[in-house]
């Protein structure tokens, strides 16, 4: 049996402090999350019921439910997936397998990557101008989704890209060896390998669509509709912005209305999640590498 030396010793030590010190960091990060759920499930579970949940706003939306609103949200996150997982994943397609490396696709990733840093507000503007005014959609679903899809756009981008890097190079080659051209390779191979990794960035794109607010009240969302969209050129309300209005323009708010959209809110798009991250977990145990 071997007898620890003072250096075994020292390293354990420090081993054990490092992981005390990342045990804390990892309590810091959580409690946080506790405590802000927490609020919500104790403030906000008061107000929700099978009513607050499938009726509409009534009046001036200090009772009610919440429908519109949730219905909005489901719309505007469909529409944004919609348009921009294929083209995040299509371009993340070209950047990994297409294009060559040199200063003009680094300058491309380096904008893809400073794209994601931008102000929502931002977004917002570049919503009203590029979908509601010079494309003339109006001020509409199909505006809104659009804007968030650009939004969301480079998360996509860089987390398929990464998925796309991550599947090992040999099997490309093994493709290459057997005949089968590039797009066959991507498809059949690359593709459905990757597939855990792009729903992560679509998990992402799911939880921050959900939850924007600036980007959608200029183009799309409204403070109130008695009615439900029909199309995607028809306003909508959406929970982001309807718990914004609540909690900071409507007088005489029940205490529990406004933590309970911010709970429906953030159990939408935990459930999301969860389906994603259901799939990706099916998919990550039959690989084989």
């Amino acid at each position: 049996m071997f007898e620890a030396t003072g250096i075994n010793q020292r390293n354990d030590q420090v081993q054990k402090r490092f992981k005390l010190l990342f045990g804390i960091m990892l309590v810091i990060l959580i409690i946080p999350v506790i405590v802000i759920i927490g609020t919500l499930l104790y403030k906000g579970a008061p107000a929700i019921s099978w009513t607050f949940i499938f009726d509409h706003p009534t009046n001036g939306m200090t009772q009610g439910g919440i429908f519109p609103a949730l219905f909005g949200t489901i719309w505007l996150v469909v529409v944004s997936l919609l348009a921009s997982v294929p083209l995040g994943v299509a371009a993340a397609i070209y950047l990994s397998e297409y294009a060559p490396d040199n200063l003009l696709t680094r300058m491309i990733n380096l904008a893809t990557i400073n794209l994601a840093g931008v102000p929502s507000i931002v977004h917002a503007l570049f919503g009203v101008g590029a979908f509601v005014v010079f494309f003339r959609f109006g001020t509409s679903i199909l505006a809104a989704s659009l804007t968030l899809a650009i939004m969301t756009l480079p998360v996509v981008i860089v987390s398929s890209w990464e998925a796309l890097q991550a599947v090992p190079r040999s099997f490309r080659e093994a493709c290459w060896n057997m005949g089968a051209t590039r797009w066959q390779t991507i498809w059949n191979v690359v593709l459905p390998n990757a597939f855990t990794g792009i729903l992560t960035g679509v998990i992402l794109q799911v939880s921050r669509a959900a939850g924007e607010t600036a980007p959608i009240m200029f183009t799309g969302a409204a403070m109130f509709l008695p009615f439900l969209p029909n199309s995607v050129f028809d306003q909508t309300m959406a929970l982001a912005l309807h718990l914004f209005v609540v909690a900071t323009q409507v007088p005489d708010v029940p205490e529990s209305l406004p933590f309970g959209v911010a709970l429906v809110l953030v159990g939408i798009v935990l459930i999301m999640n969860f389906f994603a991250i259901w799939i990706r977990m099916r998919l990550r145990g039959k690989k084989k590498w």
